[in-house]
């Protein structure tokens, strides 16, 4: 019933909005009155529609909302561009690196719109240089920090720092003193970071020096790459959901044609329609003795407002009936949801810990990387059992260190033992991407161990090969079993042929930039890529060798995740660590139809 009467709601609200709407070309000059190519023009509802919130201020548990759809278009190469007339009424912001944002309201739309023209917006260079410096991404930022140390410290910065923010923006750039930043540095090993112990002093004082220097001399920061004049072809849309304490990780675009997106911190799954921009929210049951922060306890107790007993973190959907397995982060269990009837099963298990990302096969069965305890599980649906994969240790201390995890997580989460940390790792390998190949083969990437390798799933036997590539972290397999994957510290994108034994290296279009996943579109030969620095979503075809990079609408975005339509059009979602460092404290879905090939 809430559902239909918001549908209701929001018929009424285009009504009333309808009237001086954009049905004409969108121009877009510089002060000389030319026209100004590869303008990013984002225009907004002026008139947000009611949302039905309960729950400490998000919608409660089967309950849909309308969410306020936003549109992204850039101008060509004559200024000019054009959005579908819907009959409503929008605001409108424009931005071009290199001159003042413009910000243009419905009403000022309608009045020149009523003189029966199109909409004409003159944008005015900027020449406030530190305002200038000011709109650069935070990956060219961080290619001018120096933190001192050599590239080993700057490397083993990247691993823990960049996991979850991006390193250069301006909320890491506050001047802060040595003493602050390892104050910062404690409490960030919290929620992950493990800075080695001999490198706590030496990274405090370099980034207190580094960002000094970095402030007081920010007309060294280099150009980002330019947009490109082809974006006049693309189109992007988005979708608000969630606020400044969610964390939408992961999500999956069902074949039902639904995007099913998971907050993190709030143990919620976002039911998206996007054809309508209609959302319904369905809560994660968790168990009565389950605690906040699952068996990692509280990591965040500091957040007045956080809902973390599952730890929702990746999607992967049943090929034979659509179901959709989750990896519920902090604890030890599988997640089962059925779309068609909204209900939650858990799958308990008995060994392993954080389970992390996750896939299906063609027998539809349910692997996944269990992140902390070094392994790959498997959950047979027609069996109902779980099977475990160890993966070899690389070393005595690395082996007893796994085999005590159950007693160290058995503790007071106060008072527990970590495992030692070293300048080369967290301590713990970290087995986290994953993916299915066509040949069957299981591979997965160790983001602290600098190693991949793939599982028989008929025999049960794992593989382990070595590579001097640093930081691999998700990878994906194309259509001739050739493995993709991010190397997160590393700054690239790496490809392994299993039939020539041959990696391969690529740079990436963009400077200083981790790269946290990616996705292979299979029919097309074409790699995406997230961007979590760079403020980016790139493309890379593989015949060619070539790169395309598609802006972000919203500054500070780190998008985590990307999925592929059959069109060839891609969703990717924004997670900043809590989302408040995103532009506006938004997080968002993004729909990004690419430019023509």
């Amino acid at each position: 019933m809430r559902a239909v009467m918001n549908k209701i709601l929001w018929a009424g609200l285009c009504m009333v909005l309808a009237g001086h709407a954009l049905a004409k070309d969108l121009i877009v000059t510089d002060d000389s009155g030319e026209g100004l190519a590869t303008v990013m023009v984002t225009r907004v509802l002026a008139q947000k529609p009611k949302l039905i919130l309960a729950d400490e201020g998000y919608p409660a548990d089967g309950v849909s909302n309308q969410s306020a759809v936003e549109n992204t278009r850039f101008s060509d190469a004559n200024g000019m561009l054009n959005f579908p007339d819907t009959g409503i009424a929008y605001d409108y912001r424009f931005r071009k690196p290199g001159f003042k944002d413009v910000s243009l309201r419905a009403a000022a739309v309608a009045a020149q719109l009523s003189l029966g023209e199109g909409l004409t917006v003159q944008m005015e260079r900027e020449q406030d240089r530190r305002v200038l410096a000011e709109q650069k991404p935070s990956n060219v930022w961080l290619s001018q920090l120096d933190i001192g140390g050599g590239e080993a410290l700057r490397q083993h910065f990247a691993l823990n720092c960049a996991f979850c923010h991006q390193q250069a923006s301006p909320f890491m750039r506050v001047e802060r003193s040595a003493e602050e930043w390892l104050t910062v540095i404690d409490r960030m090993g919290g929620y992950g970071a493990r800075i080695a112990g001999d490198l706590r002093q030496p990274l405090a004082e370099g980034l207190a020096a580094g960002y000094h220097s970095l402030n007081a001399s920010y007309e060294t920061v280099p150009e980002p790459r330019p947009w490109d004049s082809a974006l006049a072809g693309a189109s992007y849309t988005e979708w608000p959901i969630g606020d400044g304490f969610s964390q939408m990780h992961d999500f999956i675009l069902h074949p039902n044609g639904m995007v099913y997106v998971g907050d993190n911190l709030q143990d919620r799954i976002y039911e998206v329609n996007p054809k309508t921009g209609v959302y319904t929210v369905y809560t994660v049951p968790h168990e009565p003795d389950d605690k906040l922060g699952g068996f990692l306890g509280n990591r965040f107790k500091a957040y007045g407002k956080i809902n973390n007993y599952m730890g929702v973190h990746s999607f992967a959907v049943s090929p034979k009936d659509g179901h959709i397995f989750i990896t519920p982060s902090m604890q030890r269990a599988l997640l089962e949801f059925d779309p068609q009837t909204k209900t939650f099963t858990r799958h308990e298990m008995t060994r392993g810990f954080y389970p992390h990302t996750i896939r299906t096969d063609e027998q539809d069965r349910v692997w996944f990387t269990l992140a902390l305890s070094s392994q790959v599980a498997m959950w047979d649906r027609q069996k109902k059992v779980f099977s475990y994969f160890d993966i070899p240790a690389r070393n005595i201390k690395e082996w007893l260190t796994i085999k005590l995890l159950p007693l160290i997580f058995w503790l007071d989460p106060e008072t527990r033992p970590m495992p030692s940390v070293d300048r080369e790792s967290s301590g713990l390998p970290m087995p986290y991407g994953i993916d299915v190949a066509p040949d069957g083969r299981v591979w997965f990437a160790r983001l602290y161990a600098n190693d991949f390798g793939y599982i028989d799933p008929e025999t049960g036997e794992v593989t382990v090969i070595d590579i001097e590539v640093i930081g691999p972290r998700r990878l994906r397999v194309d259509a001739e079993n050739r493995v993709w994957m991010v190397a997160f510290q590393a700054g690239l994108l790496v490809m392994y042929d299993p039939q020539t034994k041959i990696l391969k290296e690529y740079d990436l279009p963009v400077v200083s930039e981790f790269p946290y996943a990616l996705n292979v579109d299979r029919a097309r030969s074409v790699v995406w890529v997230n961007g979590n620095q760079s403020d980016t979503v790139m493309r890379f075809d593989i015949a060619t060798e070539t790169w395309q990079v598609y802006p972000m609408p919203r500054r500070r975005t780190f998008t985590r995740d990307i999925e592929i339509a059959e069109d060839g059009s891609v969703y990717t979602s924004n997670s900043h660590f809590p989302s408040w460092q995103i532009e506006d404290a938004q997080p968002t879905l993004i729909h990004i139809t690419p430019y023509p090939q």
